[in-house]
């Protein structure tokens, strides 16, 4: 059930409170209006038998007689019923007839009581003394049906009340879902690393465009944080990767001009280093360049299941001289949308990972599965895997780990944790996920990517 605080719940907690004091409203106001005319007619009523003998006169029958058929003939009580009895019930004389005996003082009498042109009436009793009882009534109903029509009446003047606020609180909360969603839709997109997409503000200078006009002044201001951070970090590594370039040439120089095998076997060393240095630099920048997002403009239709097909077989030789097995599970044919040469980065880099974490003679196998809107590679290996705390840090960049507990000696292909982070980045830019599993042994990384429909 929705929370209170939720849109949905506000909106049918008020179309609820609303639609109870719109019925308790209609329904006071008509028994109100009801009880009002039966007030009046008990008044008038009431007022008739006074006029024929008030309380506690004691006048002849004759003259009982006289005064009811004055009124009888008037115009403005010709209307009412009167009638007058003996004690045995005996009708004296009147207008009316009555069929049983009502109480004394007011009651009602309705079509079950037979008197002639009454459907539903107030009628009002009195003793005279001897007796005799005076009886009048009156129609509390002036036309036949006027109770049913005056429900009609209530029923469609509440009701086109009801729907008025219905429509209109259904309008209010779709325009508000409207322009929610249309900020929801816009802080996925910016997860989804598509900075320059902003929330639409229509113009009409309303609290929702106010909103939107800052929240978009937030993701500029955000924008540009990053771009310079960014840019800082690209710069850094462009800066550094020159000087880094020369030293090693100069390194290359001096090891084939050394005069000595241990000199040369140190030069060696700080070349190899350096080597190490500048596909670390390569690496941030590759990584840089995929969590801008500008890549997602070239995203085509790929079969991924042939293309890791593609490259377990480039990568197969590689196993062969390491002494590894990298094999690759058929897999019927699955389209993504994506980008070829960075999909490819990808199975290269977790292959890699497999081949320098585990030992010679192990094997490496690549797998594509297939399950309900989604695409999952699966690169697993007998080696000594990754525990479990480690995980994480494993995915981050520099994610060094933890030698003794067992777990590989770097988390990346560059061998500074470079390789997974990489992965990790190129399965957000295509909206997917990296897991690390135990493969039992061994590790199991799975790639989960959303299958699109071409575009």
């Amino acid at each position: 059930m929705a929370s209170l605080g939720s849109l949905r719940a506000i909106t049918l907690l008020f179309i609820l409170a609303f639609t109870a004091a719109t019925i308790g409203t209609g329904i006071i106001t008509y028994n109100a209006t009801s009880r009002t005319i039966r007030q009046l007619v008990d008044a008038r009523i009431a007022a008739a038998a006074d006029a024929i003998a008030g309380e506690g006169a004691t006048l002849a029958t004759p003259e009982l007689l006289r005064r009811m058929t004055v009124l009888e003939d008037d115009r403005d009580t010709g209307d009412l019923g009167i009638t007058l009895g003996d004690p045995q019930r005996r009708h004296l004389g009147g207008n009316i007839t009555l069929v049983r005996r009502l109480p004394s003082g007011f009651s009602t009498v309705t079509l079950s009581d037979h008197i002639k042109g009454l459907a539903h009436g107030r009628a009002y009793v009195r003793s005279l003394g001897g007796g005799r009882t005076l009886t009048v009534v009156a129609e509390t109903e002036p036309i036949e049906g006027y109770a049913a029509a005056r429900v009609r009446i209530y029923a469609a003047g509440f009701g086109a009340i009801l729907l008025i606020v219905f429509a209109g609180t259904i309008l209010f909360a779709r325009v508000v879902a409207g322009r929610i969603a249309a900020t929801r839709a816009t802080a996925e997109a910016i997860i989804a690393g598509d900075m320059a997409r902003r929330v639409p503000i229509r113009g009409d200078r309303g609290v929702f465009d106010a909103q939107a006009a800052t929240f978009n002044l937030m993701l500029d201001r955000i924008d540009d944080l990053m771009r310079t951070m960014t840019h800082v970090s690209s710069d850094i590594a462009h800066d550094l990767r020159t000087p880094l370039a020369r030293l090693h040439s100069q390194l290359g120089t001096l090891a084939r001009a050394a005069e000595t095998p241990a000199l040369r076997a140190g030069i060696e060393q700080a070349l190899a280093q350096s080597d190490e240095l500048l596909a670390m630099f390569a690496a941030v920048l590759r990584i840089a360049e995929v969590e801008g997002g500008a890549r997602r403009a070239g995203f085509a239709t790929i079969d991924i299941a042939a293309l890791a097909h593609e490259i377990a077989a480039m990568m197969a030789p590689v196993g062969d001289e390491t002494g590894h097995v990298v094999v690759c599970a058929p897999a019927p044919p699955l389209a993504i949308r994506g980008d070829r040469q960075l999909l490819t980065q990808l199975l290269i880099n977790l292959i890699e990972n497999g081949l320098r974490h585990t030992p010679p003679g192990s094997r490496i196998t690549l797998l594509v599965e297939r399950r309900p809107g989604h695409a999952v590679i699966v690169v697993s290996d007998d080696g000594p895997g990754i525990p479990g705390a480690e995980r994480a840090r494993a995915l981050r960049r520099f994610g060094r780990l933890d030698l003794s507990r067992g777990a590989r000696d770097e988390a990346g292909g560059t061998g500074h944790g470079l390789g997974l982070a990489l992965v990790e980045a190129i399965a957000r830019l295509h909206d997917g996920t990296v897991r690390l599993e135990d493969a039992g042994p061994g590790l199991r990384v799975e790639v989960d990517l959303p299958v699109r429909l071409p575009a």
